[in-house]
């Protein structure tokens, strides 16, 4: 599978992170151009931000829009949104990005 998906877990509640708007851009020249994008599922997933055979080498940034998600349960967080930059060598991987959320904080790693 050739993709980059995402994984959402609000670490304050125990549960996964429903409806967290998120964007993916690729960098190129000056700066990032939008390449995908949606809101995690009920299970805080988005199984295809790029779509298979579209991935590419290069530079990408994911960014959560946590503060649509927390501001919908009508909590309040200190970030806004949380942007992760990383980097794909092989376009022929699978790259799964997720987030650990909570409202004054989060942490990501490189999935499997």
């Amino acid at each position: 599978m050739r993709s980059i998906s995402t994984h959402v877990l609000d670490i304050s509640t125990g549960r996964p992170a429903a409806g967290v708007p998120v964007v993916i851009e690729k960098k190129g020249g000056e700066g990032f151009a939008r390449v995908g994008g949606g809101a995690t599922d009920a299970d805080g997933r988005i199984k295809d931000l790029v779509a298979e055979g579209k991935l590419t080498e290069g530079t990408y940034r994911v960014t959560f829009d946590t503060g649509a998600y927390f501001a919908a349960s009508g909590r309040e967080g200190f970030y806004p949104e949380a942007a992760v930059v990383f980097i794909v060598k092989d376009a022929a991987a699978h790259y799964h990005v997720p987030l650990l959320l909570s409202p004054f904080g989060y942490s990501t790693y490189r999935g499997s």
